[in-house]
């Protein structure tokens, strides 16, 4: 996300509410205490999270809000709750927005690892050196940020990271200051090693913030002053927090919010090496609960494998009960870490995980799929253990996105079909073809949405705001299509109709 560039109003007193879709279709009201809405001077509304305040993609997915302010009624709409606002559930197009930035070709792989929005501007990051728009090449390294909306202009933007970006986020829609988490060595000139915090003005660091972590910094998500940060680290910024630490958003020291003890990995026979790491997160609409996927056998003592939940309470976050016996279900043994992502319905009552994993270890090609490996997967969000509500397998092909809105869960990867549970690497007996991204019913996960995308390395993130679907992805062998249309490497934008 990127700075707006306005100076911030002195704000009168604010009211926020919280709008859901009842099961009746009528709206209930609930309050919304933590809530928070901030005016610039040149109108733009930001958010009212309780938590961050900003629209979150595969790492943060937000909720949907109406602010009040100055007597006048202004809507924002943040991250999977969009179409509830509207008490019918919209779609997006199956034809993506012209005239978006996208990864320009120099013969390499490039990729966009997240989109976040931040007031008017998007940001995306990742790897990558140059990108084009509106006929113009730009030299961009790794991070850079451009208008939400038509004509989606490239600002000036420039931090000029070393190294791998893999997570930006920003702190109650001030969006004057971004976190970038990754692995990378400089920013802007400054030595900062892996976490770093810059102004989205000039790029340069902000050098109150500490900026030193020992490993990658895979993901970053801000909730109220404290800075979640998850990855292969051992210590950060002089805590010797393994691998998830909370960080004070103005210091970057360790504020003790996470005392949550990750630790283990994942042993079978076979099993590929690897590593504890927490690699992905996702608030809630309500920004109350938090998703975090990883490679993990223990949490705060419990055990929970792949992913576990959140409580964010004001003192000190809590793990949840919430989790599945399916989690511990190992696949194949290349791929023993396989619930790359996970997205919020927007009434906060479902859980949709997209997984790797391709299938289970031991069993044949032509066995009916079992287990959570490479498909498309809606949980419970209770407070309980629970069972998958439905399965959409893609037959072996990797899943590692999603988002999701009122009408629709979507999925993304480098997946070839859907709705495949008899087959591997082909089209078994139903198999819809859907590649690069599809969307499933929320009711029982049948393919409603396939608007296809080239396939690519796969799409790494999915954003859902007030105006659309985002999808960050790659140009691997030259992939630039979306909804059929060439021109969207790395970056696709499907606009609600």
């Amino acid at each position: 996300m990127f700075g707006t560039g306005a100076t911030d109003l002195g704000v009168r007193a604010i009211t926020c509410i919280c709008l859901r879709v009842a099961n009746s279709g009528a709206l209930a009201v609930r309050p919304a205490p933590p809530l928070y809405t901030r005016r610039y001077a040149n109108k733009t509304t930001v958010d009212c999270l309780g938590g961050s305040g900003m629209i979150f993609s595969r790492r943060q997915v937000a909720g949907t809000l109406i602010s009040l302010a100055a007597g006048s009624l202004a809507i924002t709409i943040a991250g999977a709750a969009a179409p509830a606002l509207a008490g019918a559930a919209k779609s997006v197009s199956a034809t993506p927005a012209t005239g978006t930035p996208q990864l320009s070709p120099n013969g390499t792989t490039e990729q966009v690892r997240q989109l976040v929005q931040c007031g008017t501007m998007m940001y995306a990051v990742g790897t990558f050196t140059k990108i084009s728009q509106g006929g113009k090449v730009y030299n961009r390294r790794n991070a850079f940020s451009f208008q939400a909306t038509a004509p989606f202009t490239v600002s000036k933007w420039r931090p000029g990271v070393n190294g791998e970006v893999n997570s930006i986020a920003f702190r109650r829609g001030n969006c004057f200051s971004a976190y970038l988490g990754g692995s990378f060595s400089s920013v802007h000139g400054t030595r900062a090693r892996n976490i770093v915090k810059v102004s989205t003005s000039t790029g340069a660091v902000r050098k109150r913030f500490r900026r030193n972590a020992g490993g990658a910094v895979d993901t970053l998500v801000v909730h109220r002053r404290h800075v979640l940060a998850g990855g292969f680290f051992k210590s950060i910024n002089g805590s010797g927090r393994n691998y998830y630490a909370s960080l004070n958003s103005r210091t970057g020291r360790d504020d003790r919010y996470l005392r949550l003890r990750i630790s283990g990995h994942y042993h079978f026979p076979g099993a590929a090496p690897n590593r504890t790491r927490i690699y992905n997160q996702q608030l809630s609409p309500s920004g109350r609960r938090l998703l975090v996927e990883g490679d993990f056998t223990s949490v705060r003592g419990k055990h929970r494998e792949q992913i576990f939940m959140l409580r964010l309470r004001p003192g000190r976050a809590r793990l949840k009960r919430w989790t599945s016996k399916e989690f511990s279900q190992a696949c194949t043994k290349d791929e023993p870490f396989y619930v790359r992502a996970a997205s919020w319905s927007p009434d906060g009552s479902t859980v949709y995980i997209a997984d790797t994993g391709f299938k289970p270890e031991n069993s044949s090609r032509t066995a009916p799929r079992t287990g959570l490996c490479d498909a498309a997967v809606a949980f419970p969000a209770a407070n309980r253990s629970v069972r998958h509500k439905w399965i959409n397998y893609t037959g072996c092909f990797s899943l590692y996105s999603t988002a999701a809105d009122a009408s629709t869960a979507y999925f993304a990867g480098h997946e070839l079909y859907a709705s495949n549970p008899l087959a591997c690497k082909t089209a078994g007996p139903g198999a819809v073809f859907a590649p690069g991204m599809v969307g499933l019913s929320p009711a029982d996960g049948s393919v409603t949405f396939n608007p296809t995308r080239s396939r690519g390395i796969g799409a790494d993130d999915m954003l859902v705001t007030s105006k659309g679907l985002w999808i960050a992805s790659d140009n691997l062998a030259g992939s630039d299509m979306c909804g059929g249309q060439h021109g969207h490497a790395g970056i696709c934008f499907l606009p609600y109709g």
